[in-house]
């Protein structure tokens, strides 16, 4: 019998999620804490999901934060978020399985262009478009590494 907001979506995944022949895609809980008077998932929230399924795609595709800024790459350097676009399509509530799938839409000179959505078993309530850069100490922004670009060619994935 399941419970209100159990899905029947397996959740025997590594706790980084996986690399999909499109991108990333990470399973995550919808806890108590994430959720505002109503029941439902504030809407803030849905930020450190987005944020979660960026973070471990770049993990998994070999890029460390922690790595970078102890200047593994010849200097230090960071990840930011320039622009964010969020589409709210729907609700998520407590005990939700949820499915974050990250997807490199294209990549421009200093900038990165990702696509995410948020799905509670095949239904989308979330859609973001995320451009990121890479910056110096100083907060200047640098090119992709070019060993970067392969980790991340773009998908033409749009469902």
């Amino acid at each position: 019998m399941a419970v209100h907001g159990e899905s029947d979506v397996e959740v025997s995944v590594p706790i980084s999620g996986s690399l999909t022949e499109w991108g990333h895609s990470l399973q995550a809980r919808v806890y108590f804490a994430d959720t505002d008077f109503s029941g439902v998932v504030y809407h803030a929230r849905y930020l450190e999901f987005l944020e979660r399924g960026r973070s471990d795609y770049l993990r998994l595709a070999g890029i460390h934060h922690a790595e970078l800024d102890d200047g593994k790459m010849g200097k230090r350097l960071a990840w930011v978020v320039r622009r964010m676009e969020i589409d709210f399509r729907a609700p998520a509530r407590i005990d939700d399985i949820l499915t974050v799938e990250t997807w490199t839409a294209r990549i421009s000179g200093v900038r990165i262009f990702m696509a995410q959505k948020i799905l509670r078993n095949d239904v989308e309530l979330i859609r973001a478009q995320v451009e990121a850069a890479v910056i110096d100490e100083r907060g200047r922004p640098q090119r992709f590494p070019a060993e970067w670009i392969e980790s991340f060619k773009p998908s033409d994935r749009s469902g």
